[in-house]
């Protein structure tokens, strides 16, 4: 056997201890039995005096509460032993939960129904919500806590640890009544005892894994944080601040909420954290940090006695305009809604409570309590000199600074937290615990007898060894029927969670009350939202956001680096509308529709086409009607002038028929302007390019006239002349003129433009215009009048040098060159102009072209007519050639 065979354990000799003694020799390799306990059985080191109460019985139920809420800072040097002080700061609350616990297993004692014969005991001991504390408690429960010394030499095996600690004289308890999360969590990792929780409310001791041995009659964090988002989620309030216990009941609760609130928009402003040891200064940085933010709505996840102080350093900050969501560890403290601090800061709490239920004969029994009855009650004897201020004569004890209680004392009208009985929540929590352990042993130590003989009656066997892993076995399978007529079972460690919801309302003196105002079934959240007083006094609904909500007609553009839930909003585009408050997104109109000028509904797009009432309209209309006007005129300045030199040396023939097209040109111009309907879509076009070719052939035929008339002066070209006579000339005209009017029969007959909604153009209008069915027909009428317009302008190029003072050829190059020039230009501006723009530059290049042939050819005739009367001559007219 080597040097570390043997290991010495002075104090403590629970069974964790031995099966830590037993794993360390696993992990050193040695065989079951080769590791011994040298054990000395005497009392423990820094053992907590004066820290429990206990009633003997045949099977002790162990409790763990934290009486006292202020645990004495405590060094550790490891120099010395550690020296612990008594807790400070009693509170009645758990001390109900004391008698609670008590009151229950007195009850059942005395019922011949559960557990008939066995008497329970119990061994309570006061944490003080401190780990150390706690676990120390844990030990002497789990192990048993004996002062007699005795010396044994055992080898220690995995089958033998609870044989060794059976032997080694103290009475252990099979199930214990404990307190908080983060002690459940650590005495269940360490000692792993069978335990049942009132408080303990981390999602995480659901494991079943991990905490196979723990059960809880108070639902998991899980269902109360959900609950909490809801609330935030169903009244808008997306601009949440936090505040929360450092521990794993806080983290937790608002890790819950987060995952619950992100996907609806809700954003945590700030997470304060407050820790127990350093509560005054956490919670002056927590109540700076409310009064610092913008959020309207401060949720509060931790235990009442830090938000007490948060409350109380609020009050000095004059901070009375936050509404507080509170969880079940304070919404219902009776301690908080007497606090006049808490009257001004925080009136109009809404929360979540553990479900309450009545405890018959409870309030009775909290009244009967004396010290007198209960003279090693160490609970009991602080409780009195706290509310009365004196020591009961039956201690052997007194305080110096107190004196002997005269005997007349008693709680039978004391109106306080301790025996006020109208809201028993978690009280009723360690009542049902109490319960459940009970029916759990009932289970294991009375079975039913299945003999008929027997009429299924049931004994109950010795309750010396108790082993908590049986026990177990029966606690999970527990369902019974509590005194109040409520079912009651366990689903793996947690109970069927139900909450109700309540609301801190004034009371005409100044006072808080505490009002129901709905219920919580699992996830299903039932609220009377018309009963609820908020903070501002009011049925109105606190608004609490980082931005106000986007009005209709805008959305909402995140700030960059920034929560979502602060955000620009930005109106929506042209075409798009949000016709609902705090919108993420515009929607896009359909085809048809156009957003109004708010853009928060669509609204039928308006019928848009050249009309003659418009301004462009009006114009291009007198532009039309002016060029008709002079060209009628011109053409009767003309008739009146066709037998002077002027007008008859430029054929007037043709004249007179290029000034009816050019008239023709500017009327048809026309037929453009108004709502296009299916007569005008087809006459439009054909009008348009028969004027034209019209126009551009006697043009052409007037060029040819000038080059024959010039070259017929040389030998042999007489019969040119005579060849291409004014039968010729009209028969020329007629002929191309022809071709255009098969060209538009044809297109016509085929595809002709429609009246037809352009869709395309995004605007608050839908241009309704002649569609194009074939543009190929549009084309061949275009490209035929191009083609003219380059013969004609070439043929008028090589005649514009022969000799004549008045040489036509010059004119018509020059009106050839204008009339090519607005047609190339009008291309791409058609192609390029939108809706009703499209109409107006064809109009302006029918009237553009027409004017420049009207000017260019008959504006110089007219001049001589008009104002050079003595230019009229035939002298004059073949000066230039006799030169």
């Amino acid at each position: 056997m080597s040097w570390f065979s043997w290991l010495f354990i002075v104090g403590s000799r629970s069974s964790p201890s031995l099966l830590l003694v037993w794993l360390v020799g696993r992990e050193l390799g040695l065989r079951d039995g080769l590791l011994c306990v040298q054990m000395l059985t005497c009392s423990h080191w820094g053992r907590l005096s004066n820290q429990d109460v206990f009633q003997d019985g045949d099977v002790i139920i162990g409790g763990l509460f934290s009486l006292h809420y202020q645990p004495p800072a405590t060094e550790h040097d490891f120099t010395q032993l550690p020296n612990y002080k008594p807790c400070t700061g009693l509170e009645y609350f758990e001390l109900q939960y004391i008698y609670a616990m008590v009151f229950a297993l007195e009850e059942i004692n005395h019922n011949a129904m559960l557990l008939p014969g066995v008497k329970l005991g119990y061994r309570i001991f006061d944490s003080c919500g401190h780990p150390p504390w706690a676990l120390q408690s844990a030990l002497s429960l789990v192990g048993g806590d004996d002062t007699k010394c005795n010396f044994t030499n055992t080898p220690i095996s995995a089958g033998n640890i609870e044989e060794i600690t059976d032997r080694r004289g103290g009475q252990t308890v099979p199930v214990i009544i404990g307190g908080a999360s983060s002690i459940s969590q650590i005495v269940s990792r360490m000692l792993k005892p069978l335990s049942i929780s009132y408080l303990a409310t981390c999602p995480c001791l659901s494991d079943r894994l991990e905490y196979a041995n723990f059960f809880r009659t108070i639902p998991s964090d899980i269902y109360q944080a959900r609950t909490v988002a809801q609330l935030a989620i169903r009244f808008n309030w997306t601009w949440v601040g936090a505040v929360v216990a450092n521990n794993n009941y806080g983290h937790t609760a608002i890790k819950v909420f987060q995952e619950e609130i992100q996907a609806a928009g809700v954003c945590l402003a700030f997470v304060e954290t407050l820790q127990r040891e350093n509560i005054i200064s956490d919670a002056r940085r927590a109540a700076l940090t409310i009064q610092a933010s913008t959020a309207r709505v401060i949720l509060i996840f931790t235990w009442y006695t830090d938000v007490r102080e948060l409350f109380l350093q609020l009050g000095k900050l004059n901070v009375t305009d936050r509404q507080f969501l509170a969880s079940e560890a304070w919404s219902t403290s009776g301690d908080l809604l007497q606090n006049p601090v808490t009257s001004k800061v925080a009136k109009g709490v809404l929360g979540v409570a553990i479900r309450s239920s009545a405890i018959p004969g409870f309030e009775s029994y909290l009244r009967s309590l004396h010290p007198i009855y209960r003279p090693d009650d160490e609970f009991l004897r602080k409780f009195w000199e706290a509310e009365f201020g004196c020591t009961p004569g039956v201690m052997s004890v007194q305080r110096a600074s107190l004196s002997h209680c005269n005997g007349t004392e008693s709680l039978k009208k004391v109106q306080n937290v301790f025996t006020d009985t109208s809201q028993l929540r978690l009280t009723y929590n360690v009542y049902l615990a109490v319960y459940a352990a009970a029916h759990a042993l009932h289970s294991l130590l009375c079975p039913i007898k299945d003999s008929p003989s027997e009429n299924n009656s049931f004994t109950c066997s010795s309750p010396k060894h108790i082993k908590p892993s049986e026990l177990l076995q029966h606690l999970e399978k527990v369902n019974f029927t509590t005194p109040q007529g409520e079912m009651f079972y366990f689903q793996g460690a947690d109970i069927p969670a139900k909450y109700e919801l309540v609301n801190w309302q004034s009371t005409a003196d100044g006072t808080l009350k505490l009002v129901l105002i709905g219920h919580v079934d699992g996830f299903a959240l039932h609220l009377n939202e018309s009963a609820i007083q908020w903070i501002t006094g009011s049925n109105q609904v606190p608004i609490s956001m980082c931005s106000e909500l986007c009005p209709p007609g805008t959305r909402k553009a995140i700030r960059k680096g920034e929560p979502l839930c602060c955000f620009d909003c930005v109106p929506c585009a042209a075409g798009e509308i949000s016709n609902k408050t705090g919108s993420i997104h515009c929607e896009r109109c359909p085809l048809e529709f156009w957003s109004n000028t708010k853009r928060t509904a669509c609204i039928p797009r308006q019928l848009d086409f050249l009309a003659f009432n418009e301004t462009l309209g009006i114009t291009l209309t007198t532009a039309a009607v002016t060029g008709a006007t002079v060209t009628a005129a011109v053409f009767v300045v003309l008739l009146h002038y066709r037998h002077t030199p002027v007008v008859r040396a430029n054929n007037s023939e043709l004249s007179f028929l290029l000034l009816a097209s050019l008239k023709l040109c500017f009327l048809c111009s026309l037929v453009f302007i108004g709502r296009p309907s299916d007569w005008s879509c087809r006459f439009q076009h054909a009008a348009f390019g028969i004027s034209f070719v019209l126009c551009v052939s006697c043009l052409k035929v007037k060029t040819i006239v000038v080059l024959a008339a010039f070259r017929s002066a040389r030998p042999g070209a007489e019969a040119l002349i005579r060849w291409f006579g004014p039968s010729q000339q009209r028969g020329s005209v007629c002929l191309l003129t022809c071709i255009q009017i098969v060209i538009c029969t044809i297109w016509l007959s085929l595809s002709p433009p429609v009246p037809r909604q352009n869709l395309g153009f995004q605007g608050s209008k839908v241009t309704l215009e002649c569609a194009m069915v074939s543009v190929v027909g549009f084309c061949l009428i275009l490209g035929y009048i191009g083609l003219l317009a380059c013969i004609s302008l070439i043929l008028a190029f090589f005649a514009r040098k022969l000799p004549d003072n008045f040489n036509e050829a010059k004119l018509i190059t020059f009106s050839m060159l204008i009339f090519c020039a607005v047609w190339v230009a009008f291309v791409p501006a058609y192609l390029s102009s939108p809706g009703k723009y499209t109409v107006a530059v064809e109009i302006f290049a029918i009237l553009a072209s027409s004017y420049g042939l009207l000017l260019c050819i008959f504006a110089p005739k007219c001049f001589i007519i008009l104002l050079r009367p003595e230019r009229n001559t035939r002298k004059h007219m073949m000066a230039s050639q006799q030169k």
